[in-house]
């Protein structure tokens, strides 16, 4: 596997080594030492699975009180990938990385604890699987806008496909506002 900080460093892209022939494909999805090689000493003690169609955009969630590092990646379709760093003390406090994760590039993104994390869906639908460093606790849960104009993300809509959103999302609230990670 590659590992690959990007321009927040602690946000890890990975991309796997893929074995396919005609047959299909083989690749090796995790190997918790050259995790902890590369990414830090995490222990994974949820697994999730989503379906959304095109057009859905999920985020901007994090939790304070039980901070979850998220390693995520799409097994079906395409969507664009979207951490924010909520860490008020970080030098990158308030930055955004996104990256498109595919079933075609098979990538994963790290993002530690401290980090709202969202995604849009491109493709017709899309699978997202992502392994948490700590149990959702939906009274700790908050949301940063996915529109904040002071983060001005890049969000690749599909023409036509205004970001639809859930009523939480909906209600999400600037990053100005938001509680952060002291």
């Amino acid at each position: 596997m590659e590992f690959e900080p990007l321009a927040i460093p602690d946000v890890i892209l990975i991309t796997p080594k893929v074995f396919g022939d005609d047959r299909g494909f083989f690749m090796e999805t995790f190997r918790q030492s050259e995790f902890e090689r590369h990414c830090g000493n995490y222990t994974f003690v949820q697994d999730n699975h989503s379906k959304s169609k095109q057009g859905i955009l999920r985020g901007l969630h994090y939790q304070l009180d039980k901070p979850q590092g998220k390693l995520v990646r799409v097994t079906k379709g395409e969507v664009y990938d979207v951490a924010v760093d909520m860490r008020e003390n970080s030098p990158t406090f308030g930055n955004w990385v996104g990256v498109h994760l595919s079933d075609a590039n098979k990538q994963f993104l790290w993002l530690p604890p401290g980090f709202a994390h969202g995604f849009y869906v491109i493709s017709q639908e899309a699978e997202f699987q992502y392994k948490c460093t700590d149990y959702y606790n939906p009274g700790d849960e908050y949301c940063i806008r996915w529109d904040d104009p002071v983060l001005a993300i890049d969000w690749p809509i599909v023409s036509g496909f205004y970001p639809a959103l859930s009523e939480k999302d909906s209600a999400g609230q600037s990053l100005k506002d938001a509680r952060k990670f002291s």
